[in-house]
């Protein structure tokens, strides 16, 4: 029988688990977290509702206010139906109905958006889990998530705080377009004096996270000058804000040869590094779809070796890349082998960063999916390792699985950072804990969470696999097809 932890572990309650099933014994997060679903929507179908009160949607209401009509009222109704327009009919959700949908009269002049009240204001500002002193913790392990600066850097301060977090990654800018309009005085003046103030070290603990549309492999000369100068503004901004860290992507190789791509990635490096000062750019490893540079550590290995500064590259782990490109962490055994295997290719001295992620599909699939902690094919015990893996210690490690507001399995539009709350929470429980009774109960229960997602995606892996073994038997190019298929489809499916 496995040893039962001497403390409990706390459970991310994610908003696909059905009348919270999975709780019994297991500890809840603060019970003074908060929940945002009730205030949004008070905004949203709620507020619908209430406005066709008025109307016979219930009909229990209407069934109690009525009364026998006049032959006068009788004959009046009837003129006033030849001469008014008919309703306007749509159907909304009836949320205290066993029925999905239900017609209902609405003018047709829109309404008014309810303004919120103060209270309600209020409550979407109030911390959903308070932040824990990283120094209480057995380890000194500083996770967060990928936090929204809409607005300005200076908004994601404010947004980490609101979660619990203890590091955080964020744009500096819009990740989907070439040029930005520059930091303002500002949104740099306000990003420095609120890091002081709430003990964020931009220097070692906020990690931005490169644009998706720099390819620093690129081989057209036109087009890698605009990856460059997107690259560079980036690290220039990082200087502005006092950031020590970021966070890229190594690139595509466009069906070049791999070294003549790693050798243009480590070119851009050496290029950006002497017209910046002291940011450190960190390689992502990639999960392994198509030309895509650094799945392998190897990968990471030769770009480093090319750069002329050592002490301006590093390495971000991705969790969810590194098991979809083959290596497992799942276990103690495979997880140190996997450690162990990173020290000796590409030595422990440039691990930087981590993102965690579980993923959507098995080990070696190649699939680039996030899932939430604990729910994926990685499974808890994986996310154990790393929290109390000593090489971890101090570095920024950051959260980028889903918070798709979700009911009844749906996603239903916005946001649930809730469930970056609970993560937070749920893996800090973890340091410097055993593993035991508890830790596998909480196990079962995020698996049961994941297994639509996991039986969902896990098939897609299986059938690709199937058609590309199809592909090779019948003609020659069938595997180049396929991996290009693969690559684009795997970067459609996740945003890190």
């Amino acid at each position: 029988m496995s040893r039962r932890s001497s403390r409990k572990t706390a459970i991310a309650s994610y908003a696909e688990t059905p009348d919270r099933e999975i709780e019994k014994g297991i500890t809840e997060v603060d019970e003074e977290v908060s929940s945002e679903t009730e205030v949004k929507k008070r905004g949203g179908k709620a507020a619908v509702k209430k406005e066709s009160a008025p109307t016979a949607v219930n009909g229990k209401i209407a069934a109690a206010k009525s009364t026998k009509p006049t032959a006068a009222a009788k004959r009046k109704s009837a003129q006033e139906a030849e001469i008014s327009p008919p309703p306007i009919k749509r159907k909304i959700k009836d949320e205290d109905s066993e029925d999905d949908e239900k017609t209902v009269e609405k003018p047709a002049k829109k309404p008014v958006k309810k303004r919120k009240t103060k209270e309600e204001a209020e409550n979407d500002g109030m911390p959903l889990a308070a932040r824990t002193a990283v120094a209480t913790l057995k380890r000194k392990m500083y996770i967060g998530a990928h936090i929204s600066a809409a607005g300005g850097v200076q908004n994601s301060l404010p947004n980490a705080l609101h979660i619990g977090a203890n590091s955080l990654a964020l744009f500096l800018k819009s990740q989907r377009k070439w040029t930005s309009p520059p930091l303002s005085s500002t949104s740099t003046t306000d990003f420095l004096s609120l890091s002081k103030q709430h003990s964020y070290d931009p220097a070692r603990h906020i990690l931005p996270h490169g644009s998706y549309l720099v390819n620093l492999a690129q081989s057209d000369p036109e087009k890698a000058e605009q990856a460059y100068t997107c690259f560079l503004d980036d690290l220039a901004r990082c200087e502005a804000l006092g950031i020590g860290l970021y966070n890229f992507h190594p690139g595509n190789t466009g069906g070049a040869p791999r070294g003549e791509a790693i050798a243009r990635i480590a070119k851009m490096l050496n290029r950006a590094h002497k017209a910046t000062k002291s940011v450190v750019t960190l390689l992502e490893n990639m999960a392994g779809a198509g030309n895509v540079v650094g799945s392998r550590f190897e990968d990471l290995r030769d770009v480093i070796q090319l750069v002329d500064d050592k002490s301006r590259v590093g390495v971000c782990i991705d969790t969810c890349h590194a098991f979809a490109a083959g290596y497992d962490l799942r276990s103690p055994e495979a997880f140190a082998k996997t450690m162990a295997e990173f020290n000796d290719i590409v030595g422990a001295d440039y691990l930087r960063a981590l993102h965690l992620n579980d993923s959507k599909t098995p080990l070696g699939s190649r699939r680039d999916l996030h899932a939430n902690i604990g729910t994926g094919f990685l499974g808890l015990r994986a996310f154990w390792n790393v929290v109390n893996y000593a090489g971890f210690e101090g570095l920024p490690m950051v959260l980028e699985t889903p918070i798709e507001r979700m009911e009844g399995g749906k996603k239903v539009g916005g946001e649930d950072r809730g469930v970056w709350a609970r993560e937070i929470k749920l893996l800090e429980g973890m340091v410097g804990g055993e593993w035991g009774e508890n830790e596998e109960e909480v196990e079962r229960g995020l698996q049961e969470v994941g297994r639509g997602e996991r039986e969902r995606c896990g098939g897609q892996v299986e059938r690709r696999m199937q058609k590309t073994l199809d592909g090779m038997v019948k003609k020659g190019k069938g595997r180049k097809k396929v991996e290009v298929e693969t690559d684009e489809e795997s970067e459609g499916g996740c945003s890190h």
